[in-house]
């Protein structure tokens, strides 16, 4: 089984979080952390998920939380780089077009 793992960069007004390996239930309260202190990091999140290979209701429940959060504060979050499986629960379950990046979010 792959091993979850976050990195998190700020640069300005700007918070990147990369996520790779599975995110699941062992995973949660690491990814809402992780998503969580970016989101009180930088009005702008950008959750890059190019290196999951496994997302299930657990990862999704922290992408919303965390988004909500974002958006409560005035701010976004947003997800790039969803592929296979992960774009596939993404899509099914409505997040990834609640997630799609607006203008300007993702550019560096």
């Amino acid at each position: 089984m792959a091993r979850f793992e976050a990195m998190t960069s700020v640069d300005g007004k700007q918070a990147a979080v990369s996520l790779s390996g599975e995110c699941d239930l062992a995973a949660r309260e690491e990814c809402t952390a992780v998503l969580m202190a970016a989101v009180d990091a930088a009005p702008q999140v950008v959750v890059d998920l190019g290196g999951l290979t496994f997302l299930d209701s657990s990862g999704v429940h922290a992408l919303v939380t965390a988004y909500r959060a974002a958006i409560e504060r005035g701010g976004q979050l947003s997800v790039v780089n969803a592929g296979g499986m992960v774009a596939h629960v993404l899509d099914i379950t409505g997040v990834g077009g609640l997630l799609q990046p607006q203008d300007g979010a993702g550019d560096g």
